[in-house]
């Protein structure tokens, strides 16, 4: 389920709240109470990557991530020795 970001316009309070895409938008604040809520736009959580693969903040060490990049064919270049291997710099 995605998480959505809402802002009150009467008292300025946010929140996340994780609801079903299905599910109606939020419209009363639970802070002052008034039917002032509005959905926020935000960044997508997760970058796609190459052919059908995506980079999150969320994925493990570099071990998988090292072990997958020299298993692609055409594939020599290494992220340079800064940058870490859960960067989405390369």
């Amino acid at each position: 389920m995605p998480i959505y970001a809402y802002k009150c316009d009467a008292c300025g309070h946010t929140l996340d709240a994780l609801q079903k895409m299905s599910d109606a938008p939020l419209t009363d604040c639970p802070q002052c109470g008034k039917p002032a809520l509005h959905k926020q736009v935000t960044a997508a959580g997760f970058q796609l990557k190459g052919s059908g693969w995506y980079a999150t903040d969320f994925k493990g060490g570099g071990a998988a991530a090292s072990s997958a990049a020299a298993a692609a064919p055409g594939s020599d270049a290494s992220p340079p020795a800064a940058c870490g291997a859960s960067c989405a710099c390369h």
